[in-house]
């Protein structure tokens, strides 16, 4: 049976929430672990994403970037091998340049935010999961990710600013729609948590229940892991207890994205 990709962009309109870590790790232990096909898309100037995936897969050298392929006007020839099961497209600072690149070639407003959709349509018989890491900024490229993807997973780090810019992000996705027609579904909000127990972590995400609903908001949640970190110096590492712990955590919320995405699947089939 062909693949057609479950596409998913990781969101939140605040900046060092931990939407990066969560694009990587998902994408990781689904490819690793579960055996998927996964590209990992990564529209982010500052292009970390790329940056921990090469040094995980120790890949020291990427000559193309998303941004080539946007200018060649194929997205193929970009993709980097990384695992078995795991591709990147990778991103470099070039890339801020995106902006300018579309106005200069492209009159029309949709032509302009549906590009990215455009160019990874071709690729989506190849995998089982897209996830796309996008800037925390109302931009072109979280217009484009929008409109590519078919699901959106809202990272909450538990404070108050992210869960204003959860918000925020919720009201832009329906703009988006009522706009453009973007066809995207709120998988979630994944809690991520500054501290085990601490008393602001618990009452914004008790919020964040409040105002997405219970059944919105992931029962697992990425707690402050020191281990995340070092993972920046080192790469992805599953050496000790404490990368274990590390994966496991990941790996929790991606069963946890599989029962989400069955429920809506089974809903569709309902319509």
């Amino acid at each position: 049976m062909a693949m057609v990709a479950k596409t998913i962009v990781v969101g939140n309109f605040k900046g060092g929430v931990g939407k990066t870590k969560v694009s990587v790790m998902t994408s990781w232990e689904y490819a690793k672990v579960h055996n998927k096909k996964v590209l990992l898309v990564d529209m982010d100037p500052q292009g970390n994403a790329s940056t921990l995936i090469a040094r995980s897969a120790g890949i020291e050298e990427i000559n193309q970037t998303i941004f080539d392929g946007f200018k060649n006007g194929n997205l193929r020839d970009v993709v980097v091998k990384v695992t078995e099961n795991l591709d990147l497209i990778p991103a470099a600072v070039s890339f801020k340049n995106f902006s300018k690149f579309l106005y200069q070639n492209y009159q029309n407003d949709l032509d302009q935010i549906t590009l990215l959709k455009t160019l990874l349509e071709p690729l989506k018989a190849d995998y089982d999961y897209i996830f796309i890491d996008v800037p925390p900024t109302i931009s072109d490229y979280s217009d484009n990710a929008m409109m590519a993807s078919d699901y959106v997973l809202i990272i909450l780090q538990a404070q108050e600013l992210s869960l204003e810019g959860a918000e925020t992000y919720v009201s832009y996705l329906q703009f988006m729609a009522d706009e453009y027609e973007a066809d995207i579904q709120v998988l979630g909000v994944l809690p991520v948590l500054l501290r085990a127990g601490g008393r602001v972590d618990q009452s914004t995400v008790e919020r964040a229940t409040e105002l997405f609903g219970e059944d919105n908001v992931f029962k697992n949640v990425i707690k402050h892991l020191e281990r995340l970190k070092a993972w920046d110096v080192t790469g992805i590492k599953n050496e000790d207890h404490h990368d274990r712990k590390a994966h496991q955590t990941f790996l929790d919320v991606v069963d946890e994205i599989e029962e989400k995405l069955a429920r809506f699947e089974e809903e569709n089939t309902h319509v």
